[in-house]
């Protein structure tokens, strides 16, 4: 039967997985530190050398999420914040070439939208909007079962929609004031520095006063998304974005006062899917979800 292989590169670590391509079930998986001080080069090589192992003869082809900006269609790395010497990497064509195989190249919250529209909390619905909320924040938006890139690539860069521009950031040295930089695990670690797990701001175990400001602030996130593209469900996932689950009431409350009179509210959902970004990874090898 054929397979598919997966590739998530994160900050600290990479995941691959190998998944039967007509079943979807997970056939082998492996990780491995990133090891970003190295350089991209050396992080690819070891990356290869790992897919080297989980590719069989019926491997049919390669999807590998990153986190940064991916040229489309080319596939070449624009930026890789985290990873030293990784701009202009044509990462697409040089998969294609070491592994002898077709291959799907994209952002990794790219990926993790995919999958949750295909198997996961979007499925069956026409527009998914993915905010992924872990150090940092990431997105995507699928239209119709395919990734919307907008006209250079880059749609879908929720983590960098402005919530509060030129206040004092938590997590970088300007005052950009993304939603990076107030929603993000991170972030919320500098905001309350006693909290051990992002998770326990918005579990009430320590600083309970912040999840009222972090509730209002992911619905001035949604709002913007809601008013831009009037997505069918917005599927909010990643370590600490799993944490809002208890709190959607609130986010929904808080929404009723920054929309637009009128404005139909999108179900707004808990990822479902395990490992998403991995398995979007993977899911981009179906022609049938590759931008027309």
């Amino acid at each position: 039967m054929p397979s598919v292989l997966g590739i998530d590169l994160g900050g600290t670590k990479a995941a691959l997985a190998r998944y039967d391509a007509h079943t979807w079930e997970e056939q082998a998986r492996t990780t491995m530190p990133t090891e970003a001080k190295d350089g991209f080069g050396q992080v690819f090589d070891r990356i290869i050398a790992k897919a080297e192992d989980l590719i069989t003869s019926d491997t049919v082809a390669v999807g590998m999420g990153v986190p940064g900006l991916v040229q489309q269609p080319e596939g070449t790395i624009q930026t890789l914040p985290n990873v030293p010497d990784a701009e202009g990497f044509a990462l697409k064509n040089t998969l294609e070439a070491q592994l002898q195989k077709p291959a799907f190249v994209e952002n990794d919250g790219n990926c993790f939208t995919l999958a949750e529209a295909l198997q996961g909390a979007g499925k069956g619905q026409r527009i998914v909007a993915g905010i992924a909320i872990g150090t940092g924040v990431g997105g995507g938006i699928v239209m119709d079962e395919h990734i919307f890139h907008g006209t250079h690539g880059y749609a879908g860069e929720i983590g960098h929609i402005l919530l509060k521009p030129g206040e004092p950031p938590f997590i970088a040295a300007d005052t950009r004031g993304d939603a990076e930089q107030f929603l993000s695990g991170r972030a919320m670690g500098y905001r309350c520095s006693k909290a051990q797990d992002p998770r326990e701001y918005l579990e009430g175990r320590t600083c309970a006063f912040m999840h009222r400001d972090l509730c209002r602030e992911l619905a001035w996130l949604l709002t913007g998304i809601i008013h831009t593209i009037d997505p069918s469900v917005i599927v909010i996932g990643g370590s600490a974005g799993r944490a809002f689950a208890p709190h959607l009431h609130e986010v929904r409350e808080e929404l009723k006062r920054w929309l637009l009179p009128k404005t139909p509210q999108p179900e707004i959902a808990i990822a479902t899917v395990k490992n998403a970004a991995l398995r979007g990874a993977a899911l981009l090898t179906l022609a049938e979800h590759q931008p027309a």
